[in-house]
């Protein structure tokens, strides 16, 4: 299971909403929807939206140990 709750929060405190992370980032709205229901993306979505946010993958994700 994956968190992105630290991606949200980035995206707040820089004012961005989704639409303009898929833009800044030129990833597909389908990944945006995928991180909004909690669902993996792959390794190059994330590596596009640290690069777009000058960040860490660290920095905008979690990963939670199995329920």
């Amino acid at each position: 299971m994956v968190s992105y709750n630290k991606l949200w929060k980035m995206m707040i405190d820089c004012g961005l909403n989704k639409t303009q992370l898929r833009e800044k980032a030129g990833i597909t709205t389908n990944a945006i929807a995928k991180m909004g229901k909690g669902e993996k993306v792959s390794m190059d979505v994330l590596i596009k939206i640290c690069t777009a946010l000058n960040c860490n993958i660290g920095d905008i994700i979690d990963v939670l140990p199995p329920k």
